[in-house]
């Protein structure tokens, strides 16, 4: 009799026990959901990107750079449905960025402009990382974005800059002194050995 009571008294913290701890999950599980919505949240606010041409060198570049143009349309599509839409956002964007070094057109095949989109993709692929970690930090995710636009800004006014420079006519003999300054051409500066036998 007393094991009988023993069993149902042990039965019966058991389930007890079961109870609370269905409840405890069942509260975390509500408590991580509202901090994920929070983030979403958090994150679609953020996400706005400069994905409209700033100057008319970069308007006139998007008909003829195609992978320019790819990547601010890529830019242009905001997710909307959760973390993962953003979250596959961002590998389409990192994927775009990263082909904007592929057939850069020869007016802007230059170090001021390559330096500057390996800046846009640094950035791009930061971005990528933090938002494909388990915990999304979604202050750090908006600050890059805002970093993102920056980086945009600064290659197309360098976009406008380089055509501007492409506008000023040359002067004449202007290019036969740049030939003279360029230090590949010039004659090596060699010491010559005078003890050392010539041929003549």
């Amino acid at each position: 009799m007393i094991y009988k009571i023993v069993v149902f008294v042990s039965m019966f913290f058991i389930l007890a026990s079961c109870q609370d701890n269905d409840q405890k999950r069942t509260a975390e599980n509500k408590k991580e959901l509202e901090k994920r919505e929070v983030i979403f949240k958090n994150i679609q606010k953020g996400w706005v990107f400069y994905d409209s041409p700033l100057t008319e060198a970069s308007e006139n570049t998007r008909v003829s750079w195609n992978e320019w143009r790819l990547f601010l349309e890529e830019l242009a599509q905001k997710p909307k449905r959760n973390i993962g839409a953003f979250q596959q956002k961002s590998k389409a964007i990192t994927k775009k960025a990263l082909a904007l070094n592929d057939n850069i057109p020869s007016d802007y095949s230059i170090p001021p402009i390559k330096s500057r989109i390996s800046a846009l993709i640094a950035k791009v692929q930061m971005l990528d990382l933090y938002i494909n970690l388990d915990v999304v930090p979604d202050k750090k995710v908006t600050k890059l974005v805002a970093e993102i636009n920056l980086e945009l800004v600064s290659l197309q006014r360098q976009m406008e800059k380089t055509v501007d420079k492409s506008k000023i006519p040359v002067e004449e003999g202007e290019s036969d002194l740049l030939k003279m300054m360029d230090a590949t051409r010039a004659i090596p500066n060699v010491l010559i050995d005078e003890n050392k036998p010539r041929v003549e």
